[in-house]
């Protein structure tokens, strides 16, 4: 029997405000981003007050800027490093643990990850910058121990920066995991475990599958938190030494509010917007094969 139209329209009400809080504050900003790369509006000088139309001329600078394939390169080392293996495989890993340790020592561990990540990002970021500073926590701790002390934000910017990420983030998949592992039936491991099924055969070949669908939503969600990470780089390196560290983040905010050029910063934007709409819709689909 069909639904009459009116009847449609009363039952998508309840929705209609998020679908226009969503219109106004997320495709708003979106298309404005969209609009300005192909302006050549900056942020001060003529073209702040009259920004002209010029196309796609931001786009074919892109393709010519020698800084924006590091960049990408940067970008998918520090996504793929820190949120896909770091956080993801970390979180998973301290969550099984978890569920196999004492309660004690469970809500330990739980409130030394969780403290990270509830720590405001600036101040996390800060506390990234004096751990890996050449005179910093690491340094000292590798000093009384003999070892050497290198200028990790200089030599190794990119590490320092990935297992800082790792650090602050890794307890919102430890989260997620926690709650999926929790609704894994008890009776199948135990009915597994009767047949003679190690602990990493129950793990690899029933509680995974039981969870992918968190997996997927997990990978999904920490990947686009990650590809938008600008605050932790920018306190630690500032995209140095020499760009070693700029991910498409930094080097938008760089052309547009360092050096002033608002249409092309926006373009870099827009690329990281078109990756993310990539890396979602790669995601929903692994979630739709993940659904049983």
């Amino acid at each position: 029997m069909a639904v009459p139209r009116t009847t449609r329209w009363v039952r998508l009400l309840p929705v209609l405000p998020a679908v226009v809080l969503l219109l106004v504050f997320l495709a708003g900003p979106v298309l404005w981003a969209f609009h300005a790369s192909l302006t050549n509006a900056a942020l001060t000088g003529r073209n702040a007050r009259s920004p002209g139309w010029v196309g796609l001329d931001n786009y074919a600078r892109l393709l010519t800027d020698p800084v924006l394939p590091l960049s990408l390169a940067l970008t998918v080392l520090f996504v793929g490093g820190s949120a896909i293996l770091g956080q993801n495989m970390l979180g998973l890993l301290i969550a099984v643990l978890m569920r196999r340790a004492r309660r004690s020592v469970s809500a330990v561990v739980g409130t030394a990850v969780v403290a990270a990540w509830v720590l405001p990002e600036i101040v996390a970021a800060f506390a990234a910058y004096a751990y890996f500073s050449r005179d910093g926590t690491l340094n000292q701790l590798l000093g009384g121990l003999g070892l050497g002390q290198p200028d990790w934000l200089y030599s190794f910017p990119m590490v320092a920066i990935m297992l800082a990420n790792v650090w602050r983030g890794t307890a919102f998949s430890m989260l997620v995991y926690r709650a999926a592992l929790d609704d894994v039936p008890g009776e199948v491991t135990e009915a597994a475990l009767m047949d003679g099924a190690s602990g990493w055969q129950r793990l690899a070949f029933i509680t995974l599958p039981m969870i992918r669908g968190s997996i997927a939503t997990n990978l999904m969600l920490i990947t686009l938190q990650t590809l938008a990470v600008f605050t932790l780089i920018w306190v630690m390196t500032a995209g140095g030494p020499s760009n070693a560290s700029t991910t498409l983040p930094v080097l938008a905010y760089q052309e547009a509010f360092k050096f002033g050029d608002i249409g092309y910063g926006t373009a870099v934007a827009s690329v990281l917007i078109l990756i993310g709409m990539v890396f979602g819709a790669a995601y929903i689909r692994l979630l739709r094969e993940a659904k049983p």
